[in-house]
């Protein structure tokens, strides 16, 4: 066999492209200087993985922010408002990313999703009706060549027409259809180009078809490469697929002239069953996702090797997606090696498929002894307690409408109440000063009174310009997942574990290493010091059970609703603590509750939402009736699952917002939405300042989508990624546009 892998990780073994990219952001770098940093990155990505022994490498995979952007930007699809400014080629592609603000006009960020099942986002690329769809870049074949010149003839990588229609966002009354022929024409000059260049593979990533498709998402599928491969231009091409399995059309996939077919047996429940009902064609290589592109844990070759004695002959060993979302290496870790010899990350993942494509004795051999050991000591009174929860374990009493009724006048609260998500700036003090204690430079007092003293000032500031509920702020905090995790049992800690999240942003998932439970309180020292603070509502905030997994590498021992119910019990000793201790809104934040939802609307409700929405009605079935219950969302289309988020009966939910068109809000219409909402106003994920006057707009588009009395005004996500100066400036003028919407109605 030969061996391969759709993509790499970018942000660098030491996250340097995130650290580069942002000295440009700060005009500390010109944009060459950029370039050629990523160009001797690239480098060293492609050598290492050539000399792990993979035979075949991708190119085109490396990113500055995200793939789909690339794509958008080298086909032209870019809005006529950004592409009329005076930007040079990298200005314009960061102006998409992030938005822009500064002397050569306003540009607002394209809206921004979850990658399909993934904590990864992506840009959507926006159709108008003045889009002329043309090579616009060169960055395919830039990269294509530069590995070349080291030696290394890659295969290039390019987000397939069919997703790339089918994630777009289309305006002035168009469609995907008034685009195809467009697309097909360009991406036959990539080819042509490509080969011209000496290319032998291209590889179309399409991941949409893991979907369910309709007839007409079938028919447009098979146009599109029907026209394409009539004329590959002497490439071969690799159709790659990931994240399920192409059961709604593997018929049509066989027969159409393509080289290679690439899928996905980790999380593709049917691939192995399509493969052999409908024999695969001699003629074509399969291209098999075997070793887990989005977890870290060490492959079974026992198990792999009796996948692959099923598969036919011309397979290629591959990994199930990108390693992009997976961390760099185990080398960097500190782990004992009793618990080290158990994850793979990404460069180790690719000496899993060396070591199956050769069938390596001696690493076979260390493998099975791993397999064999047993790993942890369950906890078996938790398994006890979770066994025996009963059906009213995830009810809460009263009903919505007599808590709403209760808590209104006891929280006594201005019409249109302002609030924040949640967190505030981690500027670099901050987060040198937490490094210092957790390294033991400085001691535990100096360390609470800093993280006092930053609170006492983020209270202050909030109560100057008038917010109604306010935050701690969140400075003891390093991530809100992990911070959970260092609290409590049955979590392992990575020191450079780094995936990105969007563009320069990356998390460090925690690792759930076994039975999960908390043995002391984790947030109610800070949210009772900062209530002690002030005579306003400061809100208590935590991270749901549901959002802490999805966040956290979960185990592959157990089925993840068993570990969510066990953070679900750990949560819930941490809402009934705060609320004892005098807090009377709890914050619960779900930001990922959509990111593990099947991509099959047939397997939403078995195979997750009819136990990950109990899930997080068990944190807060047992709190009394005055305390308010507020959660979070963010980065996922919610439309379709609005019924399932209502029954999370939670008291007030704020949404991402601010990038959708606040096309969420017809939704909720639509299902009856009784829970009260916060749509964010104001998006975050991008430098620029609204203004006062473009966050009363928001408000009032909100305002005639939603009654008065249920809306609530907040940014759409946490503040801590953004700059103080920005955060500062941009809650100013929300406060200023509530209240001066709140003496419009009152004037009406």
């Amino acid at each position: 066999m030969t061996t391969t892998i759709i993509g790499f990780p970018r942000l660098g073994e030491f996250r340097e492209l995130k650290f580069e990219t942002e000295k440009y952001f700060r005009n500390e770098i010109a944009a060459d200087e950029l370039q050629s940093f990523a160009k001797n990155l690239r480098k060293k990505h492609w050598q290492l993985v050539q000399e792990a022994g993979i035979t075949e490498i991708p190119s085109n995979d490396f990113s500055f922010y995200d793939n789909t952007l690339d794509t958008a930007v080298l086909f032209n699809i870019i809005p006529k408002k950004v592409k009329d400014l005076a930007f040079d080629e990298l200005e314009e592609y960061f102006a998409l990313a992030r938005g822009y603000q500064g002397a050569k006009g306003d540009v607002h960020a394209l809206p921004m999703k979850k990658w399909f099942n993934t904590n990864y986002h992506y840009l959507v690329p926006q159709f108008e009706k003045t889009t002329t769809i043309q090579l616009n870049t060169t960055k395919i074949f830039d990269e294509f060549i530069e590995a070349k010149e080291l030696g290394i003839l890659t295969r290039p990588v390019i987000l397939g027409p069919f997703t790339l229609l089918k994630l777009g966002q289309y305006h002035d009354g168009t469609s995907s259809q008034d685009f195809a022929t467009q697309l097909l024409t360009v991406y036959q000059e990539v080819f042509t180009k490509l080969a011209a260049l000496g290319a032998e593979w291209i590889q179309l990533d399409e991941p949409s078809l893991v979907l369910d498709l309709s007839q007409e998402d079938k028919a447009l599928f098979i146009n599109l490469y029907e026209t394409l491969l009539a004329n590959k231009a002497g490439l071969n091409v690799l159709l790659q697929t990931y994240f399920g399995d192409i059961r709604d059309i593997y018929g049509e996939v066989i027969t159409l002239p393509f080289d290679g077919i690439g899928l996905d047996f980790i999380e593709g429940k049917e691939s192995l069953a399509l493969v052999t009902k409908t024999p695969f064609p001699a003629e074509k290589r399969l291209f098999a996702g075997v070793v887990n592109g989005k977890n870290i844990w060490k492959n079974n070759y026992i198990t792999t090797l009796d996948l692959l004695a099923k598969l036919p002959k011309q397979t290629t060993l591959t990994t199930s997606c990108s390693l992009l979302h997976v961390p760099y290496s185990v080398e960097n870790e500190v782990f004992p090696d009793t618990i080290k010899q158990h994850f793979a990350f990404a460069k180790e993942k690719l000496t899993e498929l060396v070591d199956l494509d050769t069938c390596n004795q001696q690493a076979l051999a260390e493998n099975k002894q791993i397999f064999e050991q047993e790993r942890i000591v369950p906890n078996k009174e938790l398994q006890a307690n979770i066994a025996h929860l009963n059906e009213t374990d995830f009810v809460r009493l009263p009903a919505f409408s007599e808590r709403e009724a209760q808590q209104t006048p006891l929280l006594n609260l201005p019409t249109l109440p302002t609030t924040t998500i949640g967190s505030f700036p981690q500027t670099k003090e901050v987060k040198l000063t937490r490094s210092k204690f957790k390294r033991g430079e400085i001691t535990k007092e100096t360390y609470d009174s800093f993280v006092a003293q930053k609170i006492d000032d983020c209270l202050a500031f909030q109560e100057e310009i008038g917010l109604d509920v306010l935050v701690h702020g969140e400075f003891e905090r390093n991530d809100m997942v992990e911070f959970f995790g260092e609290a409590l049992d049955g979590y392992v800690f990575s020191k450079n574990a780094w995936v990105q999240s969007y563009g320069t942003r990356g998390v460090k998932p925690p690792i759930i290493w076994g039975d999960i439970s908390r043995s002391k309180p984790i947030t109610v020292q800070w949210s009772t010091y900062a209530q002690s603070k002030t005579d306003k509502i400061v809100k208590g905030m935590l991270t749901g059970p549901v959002t802490i997994l999805n966040w956290s590498f979960p185990r592959e021992d157990i089925t993840i609703q068993e570990s969510t119910y066990q953070l679900a019990l750990a949560i819930q000793e941490e809402v009934l603590d705060l609320e004892a201790n005098g807090i009377r809104i709890i914050q619960i934040d779900e930001a990922a509750l959509r990111e593990k939802l099947p991509l099959r609307q047939t397997d939403w409700h078995t195979e997750y939402l009819d136990w990950a929405i109990p899930a997080f009605r068990l944190v807060h079935s047992k709190v009394q009736p005055e305390t308010q219950i507020h959660t979070h969302m963010c980065y996922s289309e919610f439309e379709d699952i609005i019924q399932a988020i209502d029954d999370m009966d939670a008291d007030v939910i704020s949404f991402e917002a601010s990038r959708s068109n606040l096309s969420l809000l017809d939704a909720l219409n639509r299902n009856h939405f009784k829970t009260q909402v916060g749509p964010g106003v104001y998006d975050i994920h991008s430098p620029r300042i609204p203004s006062v006057e473009e966050i009363k707009d928001t408000i009032n588009k909100v305002l005639a989508k939603i009654p008065t009395e249920k809306v609530w005004i907040n940014p759409d996500c946490g503040l801590k990624t953004r700059g103080e100066k920005e955060t500062y400036a941009s809650l100013e003028n929300l406060v200023q546009a509530a209240k001066q919407v709140r003496k419009e109605l009152a004037d009406d």
